[in-house]
């Protein structure tokens, strides 16, 4: 009760002082009175803040390390407002070129980049700086290119790589075949790449074109390696700049690019397109369903001829469309029937041997012996029949004695012309036919020859009396070479057991007369006078012999003195040799022979090829001289060299000092007149080798194997300087696999190549040549690929979505549309010269090759190693190829192999 009036006490007082109080000073004082604690509040704290922030900053400066500079300068820059970025467009100097190239680079960073970078800042600098960095790149790769001659990589490089790589399928073919395994896919990736490094011994690059990962990081380290050599010191060290350059390279452009160059049906459309202006023939579709080994193509065919059929069948037509719909009927049904039937024997494992069932049916037609020995075709496979029975020196006496019938009425008809001194010419002409007629007899019939030509001892007897007593005419070998011929006609080891074997039939094959009886190869190999030569004229050498004995020619020596340049007469010393434009250098060589009246000495002149042909003929000629006398190798490009020059001088003048040495000499008989006409004061005529080439079946080289050796290694055989004749030699060899075969045919396809270019002028070929890489490397042609580049990547300017993979139904199809055209694209002079059968399988060979992924991308990464190894000579960068590639599988087996397995073709040395 008294705290309930205590507290009506208070609350009444309170209220009384509140109401005076207001009263007194009105209602405003209640303002007032909260402005004035207010404002106290208010300058209490700016005043503590103040306080604070000084005392923080003494503390600060006291016992804290000082703040970055880097940071405060980071700031300020960033609260500056952003200027506008200036780009310097010019990369190449070309501006064709720099146009499409910004291009790719913006596109790339675009899609590649700025759609995820804005997601976390809107800044460009760092898209700017990745830019400039991609330029300073480019532009340094542009002045690069600028320095290097690209004549001696796309005409020597680049086929010695297709070359080498054609071989290597072309070995691992073999090698399963000779397994009698069925080659599948598999199988053969495994045998191409064991090849491989059995042939480049320090490399293998099956994981690169087999394994993705394996492939990425090689593009990676390569694109690496790069930018260390483009970059600035600078930019290279900034890692995060670096990375995302690389990553941009290696997977945004080069990984599409080799993927889809390495892409069979990609290679097989492109091939379709090269050729489309031919036209595809129905036997050349039917012949290659029926050499067809793969059963997806030929199912392929099948449903799609089925699917016509249907189509043709559900047509509602009358009149003379009906006839032309059966026969289309008809002959669909028929393609059926081939691929069905084709089919049926791969999966069932009965394939017909052709050359087998021929032989054992035994229904040939019969080619004539004259025929067999005036045709090439026919005439290599006889060779090798002969040489297998141990006939061959019948026939190589009789190719012979063809050959030196010819020359010397060539020789005669010359003497008939009106001649000053005509006596002394008529005396050492017949001195030279005496000695060549000699010869002939020597080698073949003579007691000491070996082989020796087994006929009658009268004939022989008989015709030796003949050259012992008479002048030689080019019909004194008719008789005996008419015996040889009865001989190899009738007797039973010869041409009628040829006729039953298998060679016979694959012969047939070559001409293409297993369909057709009638012999057709007259019209194949005489479109010269070949006067019963198979080999054209088999031209005797008469002038290489010389009444110079040997004894005499002991005293002779003979030393380059000097490398002469002069113009095109041989014996001017003013300059340069230029000959039609063709600028070559001259060796003069000082010669000195001792008589009984005192010392002669001349000087000659020679060319680098007039030795190679003089060398050519020496050692087919005389056997044992291949494994003493070696030749200083063959230079294509940058051989005016003054270094290069001094060094070949050199190397031939100790060639020579071997050749003059005593031993060389009494150790081959007859060197002495070849070498001292060779060295005699007047032009030398390269013809004069033909006779010892044509005998050179007899004389069999020193033995090298060309299966572990680059193909570039295997044309020291090319004595001209023209580039076509040594990239057309090059591919024929391995395409159609000449260097395997007889010798003797892969001579004189080579003496037709030669005359070929020869007659189409092959300086002019040479500067066409370097006129096209010219062309190629223009900047119209530059910035034509990196237009094309742009457009496949980004049509439109929008990135290429990735292309689906089309049926492989089409796929199949779209092979056998390529094998086709290129079957009917092949000149008919060409299965003339290597035979029907050869072309081909050269040709499917060719194709074939393209047919697998991983192999086309091991061919890409040659190309592209080949590229980079020129571009910067001055870099080891087949040491660093060699390292990056280490890691294979294939190498790491190779190494581990026993050494006598490594490579079992040298064993046979």
């Amino acid at each position: 009760m008294m705290l309930a009036e205590t507290s009506l006490s208070i609350w009444g007082w309170g209220s009384l002082v509140i109401v005076l109080f207001l009263i007194k000073f009105g209602p405003f004082i209640i303002f007032y009175i909260f402005c004035f604690v207010g404002g106290g509040f208010v300058v209490t704290f700016l005043f503590g803040k103040t306080s604070s922030e000084k005392y923080l900053e003494q503390c600060e400066h006291s016992f804290l390390p000082p703040t970055s500079f880097g940071i405060t300068k980071c700031i300020d820059e960033m609260k500056q407002e952003n200027k506008s970025i200036k780009i310097d467009r010019r990369l190449t100097g070309a501006y064709i070129i720099d146009e499409p190239l910004q291009q790719v680079i913006q596109f790339s960073l675009r899609d590649y980049v700025q759609y995820w970078y804005y997601t976390l800042s809107d800044d460009d600098s760092f898209l700017v700086e990745i830019r400039k960095t991609l330029q300073n790149a480019l532009i340094k790769f542009s002045t690069r290119s600028k320095e290097i001659d690209w004549l001696p990589y796309f005409a020597t490089r680049l086929v010695d790589d297709f070359g080498t790589h054609l071989r290597i399928f072309r070995k691992a073919q073999q090698r399963i075949t000779e397994k009698d395994e069925k080659m599948k896919a598999e199988d053969l990736v495994d045998t191409f790449f064991e090849v491989e490094v059995e042939m480049e011994k320090e490399v293998c690059r099956d994981l690169v074109c087999t394994s993705p990962k394996d492939e990425e990081g090689f593009l990676r380290d390569l694109c690496e390696v790069l930018l260390y050599l483009l970059l600035p010191p600078g930019d290279f060290q900034n890692k995060i700049m670096r990375y995302f350059v690389r990553e941009i390279i290696a997977r945004g452009i080069l990984l599409p690019l080799i993927n889809q160059l390495s892409d069979p049906d990609y290679i097989n459309q492109y091939v379709i397109w090269m050729i489309r202006d031919s036209v595809c023939s129905y036997e050349a579709f039917m012949n290659i369903i029926k050499l067809s080994d793969n059963v997806g193509e030929l199912e392929a065919v099948r449903d799609k001829a089925m699917e016509e059929l249907q189509y043709l069948r559900s047509l509602d037509t009358a009149g003379d469309d009906i006839n032309n719909i059966k026969n289309q009927i008809n002959s669909l049904l028929f393609v059926k029937k081939v691929c069905d039937s084709r089919i049926l024997r791969l999966q069932t494992g009965k394939e017909i041997d052709t050359v087998k069932l021929a032989v054992k049916c035994g229904k040939l037609c019969t080619v004539p012996l004259d025929n067999i020995l005036v045709h090439n075709i026919a005439l290599q496979f006889f060779m090798d029949y002969m040489q297998q029975v141990g006939g061959q020196a019948h026939l190589f006496f009789w190719m012979t004695v063809e050959g030196y019938r010819v020359t010397a009425q060539q020789q005669l008809a010359v003497l008939s012309s009106p001649k000053k001194d005509g006596r002394h010419q008529t005396t050492q002409t017949k001195d030279l036919l005496r000695t060549a007629a000699v010869g002939v007899f020597d080698q073949y019939l003579s007691e000491k020859a070996s082989p020796r030509v087994n006929i009658d001892d009268a004939l022989v007897a008989k015709l030796a009396a003949k050259l012992n007593h008479e002048d030689p005419t080019p019909e004194i070998f008719d008789e005996v070479q008419r015996k040889v011929y009865e001989l190899m006609l009738r007797d039973e080891r010869f041409y009628p057991s040829f006729k039953q074997h298998v060679l016979y039939v694959r012969m047939l094959a070559e001409l293409d007369m297993l369909k057709d009886p009638s012999f057709r190869g007259s019209d194949d190999g005489e479109g010269e006078s070949f006067n019963g030569s198979p080999t054209g004229s088999i031209n005797l050498s008469l002038d290489d012999l010389s009444n110079v004995s040997s004894d005499e020619f002991v005293q002779l020596r003979a030393c380059i003195s000097d490398t002469v340049f002069a113009d095109y007469d041989p014996y001017a010393m003013a300059g340069v040799c230029n000959d039609h434009g063709k600028t070559y250098a001259l060796y003069a060589i000082t010669v000195r022979r001792r008589t009984p009246n005192g010392e002669e000495v001349w000087k000659t002149y020679r060319r680098y090829s007039d030795f190679h042909d003089f060398h050519m003929r020496i050692t087919e000629q005389f056997e044992n001289l291949a494994s003493i006398l070696k030749l200083p190798g063959k230079k294509t490009f940058n051989n005016m060299d003054r270094e290069f020059l001094e060094k070949r001088k050199k190397d031939l003048n100790t060639y020579l000092q071997l050749l003059l040495t005593p031993e060389t000499m009494k150790a081959s008989p007859g060197l002495a007149h070849c070498v001292y006409d060779f060295l005699e004061n007047k032009a030398y005529n390269k013809g004069k080798g033909d006779f010892a080439r044509k005998e050179s079946p007899l004389m069999q080289k020193t033995y090298v194997d060309p299966e572990h050796s680059r193909v570039g290694a295997q044309l020291e055989d090319v004595v001209d300087d023209t580039i076509p004749l040594r990239i057309m030699l090059l591919l024929m060899d391995e395409i159609f696999d000449l260097k395997e075969r007889n010798q003797w045919l892969r001579r004189n396809i080579k003496n037709l190549l030669q005359q070929l270019i020869r007659a189409m002028h092959g300086d002019t070929l040479n500067k066409k040549i370097v006129d096209h890489v010219d062309w190629m490397t223009s900047p119209e042609q530059v910035a034509d690929a990196v237009k094309r580049f742009r457009d496949a990547f980004w049509p439109n300017g929008i990135l290429a979505e990735a292309v689906p993979r089309r049926d492989k139904a089409i796929r199949m199809r779209t092979r056998m549309a390529g094998k086709t055209k290129l079957l009917g694209i092949m000149p008919d002079e060409l299965k003339h010269i290597l035979g029907a059968e050869t072309t081909r399988k050269g040709i499917l060979r060719v194709f074939e090759m393209f047919q697998h992924t991983q192999l086309n991308k091991r061919m890409v990464y040659v190309f592209l190693e080949g590229f980079l190894e020129t571009l910067f000579p001055m870099y080891k960068f087949r040491e660093l190829f060699n390292k990056l590639h280490s890691c294979s599988k294939q190498m790491q087996r190779y190494k581990h192999r026993p050494q006598s397995t490594q490579a079992p073709s040298l064993q046979k040395r």
